[in-house]
């Protein structure tokens, strides 16, 4: 086995001055010389965002990872890093060293390039005096005009760690011949730690977080699960965010709790830096004093588009003061003008010209009319944190699915705690009409803890007829995608509120490009 770079400070010394900010030192950087010790990749690796010619690695350097900086020294510390074409690195393809610079919390992100289209490679680091880390594995996306047999994409997110045990991580990190895991935010959630016991199964770390030290610890604190550092190394990740990375159910310059915009900024503003200190994303993530791009496309070849966006970062606030139960909230009244904003907007009616087997919107919150009404209830309520809420928005989303003449948008969504399948019609007001786009919501990892299953949830297919699965059910969903068929996979898991879960596929469905219908082909949808 080849053995890890040994850094010494002269050769980097030498180096320096021609490598970057991010992946590099300069000839002035402060250097942390002496041998960390104890292992410093307790956050484990990462891949994500692959190209035909690479990927983003990610580690994060964090002996101790609850004390203060991680246990880190507040020093440039140079890190090194290989990938090779085997898991013996005994075919090294490319190395470098690359910076964990105290300003982005000790984490690293290299993006490499130059490597062969559509193959795996295997990846690690390395500090000098202390050990190397954990070999994590990402393929590279096929190359622009190739046809593409299949791919396969996990979907998950929602992973509230006081609710539950991350066992569904490590059933994700056993599929076989994963492409690429679309994690769609909630990747932490913001609260202060609660009591053991009523739903509480382990607890958060300290208060309630507003402060870039309070994430970064809060981030810690979940990456220090086995299951999840399991599915980071096993496949490359597209990570997006939701509302829990900064405070729940915030809408672009808005919290929930009435804080003056300026304020709430500042904590949006660390939300933002923890999430992309943490995240396996490119530096065109890197967030700044204008805010954070983090919406972008990954293509895999001509047979699937992704377009990954933000729904929380362009809002604005929601309609009916975010309260969808009260009497003056009628559905006409959700009418919120912006979910993506105008840039984004015109970004995805762009992306949507290209020629492509299929188009997956990779998102985070329901897009399909859901009428939430209770049992007997006359009225229909419909969230205003959905896009029910965002109706202007929603019929623009609508608008240029079907000026592109589009059959085949598949939509990823998640937020909800629910394992649902549906379709998204053209009218909101005829749900049983004329359809645009498929639309499957993963449920949760962990949030909400081991769910109720099917019970008292007949009603919402009475009440939603473009629904044929809604179950309350923790677990994931595998997309297996064909130029002739989706495939999804609906997983469940049996228990996450003790360790040792076990998974199974509740659902199977199929989907063909030429028509935005669901067809299932395993188990039973209504209940």
């Amino acid at each position: 086995m080849t053995k890890p770079m040994i850094l010494d400070r002269r050769t980097l010394m030498k180096a320096g001055g021609s490598l970057a900010l991010f992946t590099g030192l300069s000839a002035s950087t402060r250097l942390f010389a002496a041998p960390l010790g104890a292992d410093p990749f307790t956050l484990g690796v990462a891949s994500g965002d692959p190209w035909p010619d690479g990927f983003v690695i990610w580690t994060r350097l964090a002996p101790r990872p609850l004390d203060e900086h991680g246990g880190m020294r507040q020093s440039v510390v140079p890190v090194g890093w290989e990938v090779a074409e085997d898991e013996g690195f005994t075919r090294v393809v490319q190395k470098g060293i690359a910076a964990a610079r105290p300003e982005l919390g000790h984490s690293v992100h290299v993006e490499v390039a130059g490597l062969r289209p559509h193959r795996h490679y295997w990846y690690r680091f390395n500090v000098a005096g202390s050990d190397v880390s954990a070999v994590g594995r990402a393929r590279t996306a096929p190359a622009a005009e190739a046809a593409v047999d299949r791919l396969r994409i996990g979907v998950a997110g929602c992973q509230h760690w006081e609710a539950g045990f991350y066992d569904a991580w490590g059933a994700l990190a056993r599929e076989p011949d994963l492409d690429l895991v679309f994690h769609y935010g909630d990747y932490i959630y913001e609260g202060a730690g609660k009591p053991l016991g009523e739903g509480v199964v382990r607890q958060h770390a300290g208060d309630e977080i507003y402060s870039l030290d309070d994430y970064r610890r809060r981030y810690a604190q979940y990456k220090a699960d086995p299951h999840l550092r399991a599915a980071h190394q096993s496949c490359a990740f597209a990570a997006s965010f939701d509302d829990h990375e900064v405070d729940n159910n915030w809408a672009g310059e808005f919290d929930q709790d009435g804080t003056p915009p300026e304020a709430f900024l500042l904590r949006r503003m660390a939300g933002y830096q923890a999430w992309y200190e943490n995240m396996p994303v490119r530096r065109a993530q890197m967030p700044g004093v204008q805010g954070i791009t983090a919406y972008r496309r990954l293509d895999f070849g001509r047979l699937l588009r992704t377009h990954v966006l933000d729904t929380r970062s362009y809002r604005t606030d929601q309609s009916c003061g975010d309260v969808a139960r009260s009497d003056a909230c009628t559905p006409e009244a959700h009418a919120s003008p912006q979910m993506l904003g105008n840039a984004q907007e015109a970004w995805l009616d762009e992306g949507f010209a290209r020629p492509s087997t299929w188009n997956l919107l990779a998102q985070q919150v329901i897009v399909m009319p859901l009428d939430v009404r209770a049992p007997g209830a006359a009225k229909p309520t419909f969230e205003t944190d959905l896009w029910d809420g965002y109706r202007p928005a929603k019929a623009r989303l609508v608008e240029t699915i079907r000026k592109h003449e589009l059959t085949n948008v598949v939509i990823a969504t998640g937020d909800h705690h629910k394992h649902a399948a549906g379709t998204v019609p053209l009218h909101d007001e005829a749900p049983d009409g004329e359809k645009v786009a498929v639309e499957f919501l993963a449920t949760s990892i962990s949030s909400g803890g081991n769910g109720r299953g099917d019970e008292g949830l007949a009603h919402f297919y009475g009440n939603n007829p473009n629904l044929d699965l809604y179950t309350d059910r923790r677990g994931y969903q595998v997309f297996d995608i064909t130029p002739k068929q989706w495939t999804t996979d609906v997983k469940v898991m049996d228990e996450v509120q003790k360790p040792g879960g076990a998974i199974r596929t509740l659902m199977r469905y199929e989907v063909a490009p030429d028509a935005p219908q669901l067809h299932r082909s395993g188990g039973s949808g209504r209940a």
